[in-house]
């Protein structure tokens, strides 16, 4: 045992010393490249003096990195960490500054802009170096990706020997996108898992799921993590009884529903046991915390760690100077990708300017690099449980469209994401089911706007008698990103409409992709279809007819709730599964996803789906997106669920996985195969259990 430590020592040794090494002649490298760096007197020095001065810088710049550097990481983690990337090379080239002065060879001279490049240089280069000679062993690989992480476990239970289940969502990435992709060799990790064309044994399962009329994150992801998406109409929705817009991004929204999700199942979440939640909207019960929305606009105290991922990962000099080249090099990307779709007048298109291309930098290099960091900490922790999601797919594929070429070069990246999750399982000191899944796909098309020159609120006003404004204003895009980034910055998330808009006459017209929702704040109950019409003749005609809109759903005095369509259709909810009219392009399970969302309380007075053409799977957002999610029609309805061949089956052969609270269940399932006999259990058994 004493032999195995005193040669783990050496090792380490022997690892710092090639860094330092490696350090060195980096330090001479720039020294002789840069005109602004030297090392050396003004009159000249010998080759050894220079060398030994090298040497004393790169080692002082070494200590403070791995010292100093992340205490003031943890200090500025007081301002917005979205700031923090921009501090990164100021940061790393006073700490190049610092051990030049402190020098004991009294030499070396750098300018402040020079000592930036320097210091990012020589910390990539000791990065790389550290890492290529801790990968060839497996411990110092693991302490490493340990100390990177900061995931080391608090005073608790020791990691058990059984399996722990790690779940990743690939935001917005549909069940048809991902076949598409793995089939392109976008994303080998996930084909070699499916074992597509080499011969090999798979060794995961991939099945389809279908999501509830609310096709977005908000609703799955509270179903999935909370085991509840009753009452969450749509992504944004207007509350008469408190006079309230809900937001499923808005931090203060997702704890009203966190809370009610809880008080409607009776239990805390999926993650209670010893998990951890990672970029999600909601924490599903995890003790460890990072990047969580609901937590998001909470003091910062030992129960809430919503920043402390941001932490984990720049404490890391070489991380954060990665991280900060990666984030320029993307918006750059975007803009060039945008100019050439403008001057290609590629169509459908939806503005990409302002300060989209640092919200997209933001989701698919800084947040995925975060999240996949905490991550393998978790995993390298031992936990039960984690959940984490990406949402870089989701934020592209809204602006460039579900299938286009920048949506899969991000579907690339992601695949080694996976790939880098499932070398860190590897070195875990538990074994791990590596579950991958998505919350809800993208269906493409282009906006309610730029087809019909009109927004649904003006179709809305126009149909009410009410002056519609000669330029229809843009609904600006909810994506999940942008909750993300304002988040980071510390700053509350709206989106365009009022917090609490006034109770007056006029109608709220609110949009969730292809969703839409109507409601009149001044009537206090959710109206009929009987009280729309005495109020406003010409309303539910003027939806109907529209050649954009697929249907309608109202209250009803003689039927409780009616589906409207063109010419006059109007069905009962009792008789859609035998005359599905206006819903029938929607495909099965269109009727009971209508019938559920009508049976909330807080469904609005109209609820509007846009028109949808089965043949190319296209529906009209009524926000600015070409790639949409929130209603049903298209992709966007049917996510997928990938999935070890070691766990049972989600279900039973011949049955449909649907809704997120099923999706929950399932995982509850697996969580409880872990800790009873390795052979998984029948779906048809924990069917019935579950009945």
């Amino acid at each position: 045992m004493r032999g195995v430590r005193w040669r783990r020592i050496a090792s380490q040794v022997g690892r710092s010393v090639t860094v330092w090494a490696v350090s060195t002649l980096t330090m001479l490298v720039l020294a002789g490249l840069l005109p602004d760096f030297r090392l050396q007197s003004a009159d000249g020095d010998s080759a050894t003096r220079i060398a030994v001065t090298a040497a004393l810088g790169a080692g002082a710049f070494g200590v403070l990195s791995a010292v100093v550097w992340p205490l003031l990481v943890r200090l500025l983690l007081l301002v917005p960490a979205f700031v923090l990337g921009l501090l990164v090379f100021f940061l790393n080239g006073s700490l190049l500054l610092l051990a030049l002065r402190i020098n004991p060879s009294g030499r070396g001279e750098v300018a402040p802009e020079t000592a930036v490049i320097v210091a990012a240089v020589m910390s990539a280069v000791a990065s790389a170096t550290g890492a290529a000679l801790a990968v060839r062993d497996d411990d110092a690989y693991r302490r490493r990706l340990l100390r990177l992480a900061d995931r080391r476990r608090r005073a608790g239970p020791p990691c058990a020997a059984t399996p722990g289940l790690v779940c990743v969502q690939l935001d917005g990435v549909g069940h048809e996108v991902l076949t598409h992709a793995v089939r392109k060799g976008l994303m080998p990790t996930v084909g070699r898992w499916l074992s597509t064309g080499d011969g090999a044994q798979p060794t995961h399962r991939l099945a389809p799921w279908r999501t509830d009329w609310s096709s977005q994150t908000g609703a799955s992801q509270l179903g999935i993590l909370h085991g509840s998406t009753f009452d969450v109409p749509a992504f944004r929705w207007y509350e008469k009884d408190r006079g309230e817009v809900m937001v499923c991004n808005r931090p203060t929204s997702a704890v009203e529903l966190q809370r009610r999700a809880t008080a409607h199942t009776g239990d805390g979440g999926l993650l209670t046991v010893d998990g951890a939640s990672r970029g999600n909207l909601f924490g599903g019960g995890a003790a460890e915390q990072a990047l969580v929305l609901s937590i998001a606009t909470r003091r910062r105290g030992r129960d809430n760690r919503s920043r402390a991922g941001y932490f984990a990962y720049f404490s890391d000099p070489a991380n954060a100077v990665r991280t900060a080249l990666s984030f320029v090099a993307e918006v750059a990307r975007e803009i060039g990708q945008s100019t050439r779709a403008r001057i290609r007048k590629q169509r459908p298109r939806v503005s990409r300017g302002g300060l989209y291309p640092f919200v997209r930098a933001f989701a698919t290099v800084v947040e995925r690099d975060v999240v996949v960091t905490a991550v393998m900490g978790d995993l390298l922790a031992g936990r039960t449980a984690v959940y984490a999601d990406l949402v870089a797919y989701d934020e592209v594929a809204h602006h460039s469209g579900p299938c286009s070429r920048d949506a899969e070069k991000v579907l690339q990246r992601l695949d080694r994401s996976l790939a880098l999750i499932e070398k860190a399982a590897e070195h875990a000191p538990r074994p791990y089911r590596i579950v991958v899944l998505s919350d809800h796909g993208q269906s493409p098309g282009e906006t309610f706007r730029a087809r019909y020159g009109l927004t649904l609120a003006d179709l809305v006003r126009a149909g009410c008698g009410l002056p519609v404004p000669r330029k229809a204003e843009r609904t600006h895009s909810g994506a999940e990103a942008r909750a993300a980034v304002r988040a980071a910055l510390r700053r509350p998330v709206e989106e365009g409409e009022q917090h609490r808009p006034a109770r007056n006459s006029q109608p709220i017209v609110l949009a969730s992709g292809n969703l839409g929702l109507v409601s009149f704040p001044d009537v206090p109950h959710r109206m009929t279809k009987e009280e729309i019409e005495a109020r406003h003749p010409a309303l539910l005609t003027t939806l109907a007819n529209h050649p954009g809109i697929g249907f309608l759903l109202v209250r009803s005095e003689e039927h409780d709730g009616v589906v409207l369509g063109p010419h006059g259709t109007e069905i009962p909810l009792a008789e859609l599964d035998h005359e599905p009219g206006p819903l029938a392009r929607f495909g099965p399970g269109a009727a009971d996803a209508v019938r559920r969302t009508h049976s909330f309380p807080h469904t609005a007075d109209i609820m509007v789906n846009s028109c949808h053409d089965p043949a190319d799977g296209e529906v009209l957002a009524f926000e600015e997106q070409i790639g949409s999610h929130g209603g049903l029609g298209g992709a966007q309805s049917h996510p997928f669920l990938l999935s070890p061949l070691t766990l049972s089956a989600p279900v039973a052969e011949g049955a449909e996985l649907t809704g997120a609270e099923h999706m929950h269940r399932v995982l509850r399932r697996w969580l409880r195969e872990a800790n009873g006999p390795q052979v998984p259990i029948s779906t048809e058994a924990e069917e019935e259990r579950a009945a």
